[in-house]
């Protein structure tokens, strides 16, 4: 299998929303303040290699509304758990992030 990169703009912020949200739980839950804990730092790797080889590319919405679930369960629990945690957080924090996250949403 030898998929192409995708950094386009719209993986690009993607992968900025999730740094930050795992930057802040990292921050919140474990502490850490200028570099992130070993499990934060592996679970940030995986997602952003995740998200540049996503097959939708600039197609993209958010990855919870995919129908595709490309993470090992391991790394979609963990993503989940940052997630919930950082979410609340971001509006406060990176208001930004939070309502580029929220505009990315599927409409119904």
């Amino acid at each position: 299998m030898n998929r192409q990169l995708n950094n386009g703009p719209n993986i690009q912020k993607e992968k900025e929303i999730v740094t930050k949200m795992i930057n802040l739980y990292c921050q919140k839950k474990h502490h850490h303040q200028q570099e992130l804990c070993k499990d934060c730092q592996n679970l940030k790797t995986y997602a952003l290699m995740r998200l540049s080889l996503c097959r939708f590319g600039e197609e993209k919405s958010a990855c919870s509304n995919c129908t595709v679930h490309c993470y090992k369960p391991k790394y979609r629990l963990e993503m989940k758990t940052v997630m919930r945690y950082s979410g609340p957080w971001m509006m406060l924090y990176h208001p930004v992030y939070a309502v580029k996250h929220l505009l990315n949403k599927p409409k119904k």
